[in-house]
């Protein structure tokens, strides 16, 4: 199983911080380290949305993602974001990413899925938020992994119902939830990807914290990755 750590917002616009869960995603076993690159003005509604200050201060700038890939490359990690909008689709391919990420929220966005799939490069997908029972039929020349996904933050364990999640057809996980159990569940029953929130300390400030995994918790999870395919 291939662990994406999702550092997403966790840097909260902080770069030293955000290089620093670089280093220690790929200390502790994770294969991919995953940013979300977006304009956050455009992205999210001021509105109504006690985080829209913590979304602005968060939001990458072109020199940001390619000091962020940079470091990636140095440590030998591959480095992935979710990607929002058209113009950030060129930023990601100047930095020469291997594949994109397409968040639930953005799975109708047909222009961007098109953009994305322009560049020939594989996508992955979650599902959270597309609701039908078949699948997108996107056309995507390198082709479509799509996950699971619950859109809750934190996802209660009870809302999974991994048992009834056939990974032959996902190819993995987008976990949402408190702790390493259902990722673990999901990696048993035969999940490819695992995709799970990933920071330095649940008690920092911002919205993605409290879901995440630790370092702590990644590598007990990677552990367990490595000890399944010795068994499995």
């Amino acid at each position: 199983m291939e662990i994406i750590a999702e550092i997403g917002q966790n840097h909260n616009g902080d770069m030293d911080l955000a290089l620093r869960l670089i280093d220690e995603a790929k200390s502790a076993g994770a294969d991919v380290a995953k940013f979300q690159v977006y304009d956050a003005r455009a992205l999210f509604p001021k509105e109504g949305n006690p985080w829209f200050d913590y979304n602005c201060r968060t939001e990458l700038s072109r020199r940001d993602v390619e000091t962020l890939a940079r470091r990636c490359e140095e440590v030998s990690i591959e480095f992935m974001a979710s990607v929002f909008d058209i113009e950030r689709v060129a930023w990601l391919e100047e930095v020469g990413v291997r594949r994109y990420k397409i968040a639930s929220r953005s799975v109708r966005d047909t222009a961007l899925v098109e953009a994305v799939a322009a560049t020939g490069k594989r996508l992955i997908v979650s599902l959270g938020m597309w609701g039908a029972a078949d699948f997108p039929a996107f056309h995507v020349p390198g082709g479509v992994d799509f996950l699971y996904c619950i859109a809750q933050y934190p996802a209660p364990l009870e809302s999974l119902r991994l048992e009834r999640i056939d990974f032959s057809r996902y190819a993995g996980f987008s976990d949402h939830s408190i702790g390493t159990v259902a990722a673990k569940v999901a990696c048993a029953r035969g999940a490819r990807i695992l995709e799970k929130h990933f920071t330095a300390d649940r008690s920092l400030y911002g919205p993605d914290h409290m879901g995440s995994m630790t370092p702590d918790e990644l590598a007990e999870l990677a552990r367990f990755r490595d000890m399944a395919r010795v068994c499995l």
